[in-house]
Order: C-alpha cells, then sequence, then structure tokens
C-alpha cells in the first residue's frame, strides 16, 4: 500500500538546504517531533539539535515502541525513523505505521547511517516521506522536516477543499 503522501521531490543538496535552514526552523518552531532510534547518542543529538529550533522532542528506542507512541499521542507532527533498529527495523516499523488509521500521511523521514544506493527508494516504497543520511547535515535535515510538514499541510488543505467543492 503506497502512502498518500508520496514524496516525489528530489533529495536535497546542501547548497539548497543551506538556503532554507533558516526558514524552515523557524517554520517548524512549536512541532512535535518523534524520534525513533535505539542509539540513545543519535536521539540526545537531535533532540538537543531540534529543540535548539523550538521543537518538542519524543522520543522512543525501538519501532514496536514508537508505534505505541504514536497511538497515545496524535499530535506528533513528524517522525525521524532510524532504519537499522534491532527487532522490529525502521523498514518495517513504516510499513505498519502506514496502515494505521490516520497516519497515511504522517510524515516520516528515514534517517540511516547504512547509505547505499537504492536505500532511498526501499525507504521511500516503505512508506518513508523522505530519507536523510547520517551523519545528519542540520540544514538538510530542517530542510527536509520542512518540506515533509509543510507537504501534507498542503494536501490536507487541498483535499478538504476538494471535498467542500464536492457538496
Amino acid at each position: 500500500m503506497q502512502p498518500v503522501l508520496q514524496q516525489t521531490q528530489a533529495p536535497l543538496t546542501a547548497d539548497a538546504a543551506e538556503r532554507a535552514a533558516p526558514q524552515a526552523a523557524a517554520r517548524l518552531a512549536g512541532r512535535k517531533v518523534l524520534v525513533v532510534d535505539d542509539d540513545i547518542r543519535n536521539v540526545f543529538a537531535l533532540t538537543s539539535a531540534l529543540e535548539t529550533h523550538g521543537m518538542e522532542v519524543l522520543h522512543a528506542e525501538s519501532g514496536k515502541e514508537g508505534i505505541d507512541l504514536l497511538k497515545r499521542s496524535a499530535d506528533i507532527d513528524v517522525v525521524l525513523m532510524d532504519v537499522m533498529m534491532p527487532g522490529l527495523d525502521g523498514i518495517d516499523t513504516m510499513r505498519i505505521v502506514r496502515q494505521l488509521d490516520g497516519y497515511r500521511e504522517l510524515p516520516i523521514i528515514a534517517v540511516t547511517a547504512k547509505a547505499m544506493i537504492g536505500d532511498r527508494e526501499k525507504c521511500i516504497e516503505a512508506g518513508a516521506t523522505d530519507y536523510v543520511a547520517k551523519p545528519v547535515n542540520m540544514d538538510v535535515l530542517l530542510a527536509t522536516l520542512w518540506r515533509s510538514v509543510e507537504g501534507r499541510e498542503e494536501n490536507s488543505a487541498r483535499q478538504h477543499n476538494e471535498t467542500s467543492d464536492s457538496r
């Protein structure tokens, strides 16, 4: 099953991300981000950076814990999903999330250190909205988060307008 919000844009270049990052950071302030990663060092680094830009960060140490947290917290704006986790990995976790009612359009950014040819496509097919490689370039992450969250809001507004127009 393909998510409704399918990312079709090319990966961001570092130059484009650097130009977009200040505006992205301002627009992301106040957003709630779920970081799903089994490595506490990554969780700490991402949390520190995102909180510096005014975002609220929740974290889960496994795919199962991430799914449970999503079910309990309906106000999460975006997920950063580590791909390589023991047990339920990020790929399978994204597939499960996409099957849950109300989560087909939730932006999920896959994050992985094992950046190999075809990984981005595999993540997108599993339900990721976009993909960021480790080590994470903060400008790229902010710009990617912004375009994913804004894309979801634009898609929701478009669907609302189409529903209103059909009445």
